[in-house]
């Protein structure tokens, strides 16, 4: 039994025997991974590929991560200058706390972006790609908590010394 073929056939579609299909379209639009003609008809149902997505939750830990390191440099700055004036080490710990809890929002996001990432292109879902950025938030956010502890302990060794 053969099947009818489509009218037109566009730039990225080429015919390969089984019933699939696949193609390099140029202009970057959708492209057919596989065409499987439905019997008895004229149709056939097409599986298009989708190219993989970068994970938001990824991104978001890297964000997180760099602005922790940022907000202990805070901390360090302000430690160190206020230290001999007894302001240092109560604006050192406000930007401390600051720098722990995003810097562990940072981990957070960046366990969860691996475990997207890890789960994703089974059959029917989109892919995710992002696993260098989640692991780049997760060290990130994890030193910039660290930095901002240390910082704090050295300011109020300073401001009491």
């Amino acid at each position: 039994m053969t099947y009818p073929q489509p009218a037109q056939q566009g730039p990225g579609f080429s015919a390969r025997a089984g019933g699939t299909s696949a193609g390099s379209s140029t202009d970057g639009a959708w492209r057919p991974a596989r065409v499987d003609p439905l019997p008895g008809t004229e149709f056939a149902l097409v599986q298009l590929q989708v190219p993989p997505s970068t994970s938001g939750l990824a991104i978001g830990s890297m964000i997180a991560g760099i602005a922790s390191i940022l907000v202990s440099v805070l901390v360090l700055c302000f430690g160190a200058v206020g230290s001999g004036e007894g302001w240092g080490g109560l604006v050192a710990g406000a930007f401390a706390l600051l720098a722990v809890l995003v810097g562990g929002g940072a981990v957070v996001l960046g366990l969860v972006a691996k475990r997207q990432v890890r789960r994703s292109g089974l059959d029917g879902r989109l892919r995710f790609v992002g696993r260098g950025q989640a692991t780049a938030g997760i060290s990130c956010g994890s030193a910039g908590a660290g930095i901002a502890l240390l910082s704090l302990a050295l300011s109020l060794v300073l401001q009491f010394s």
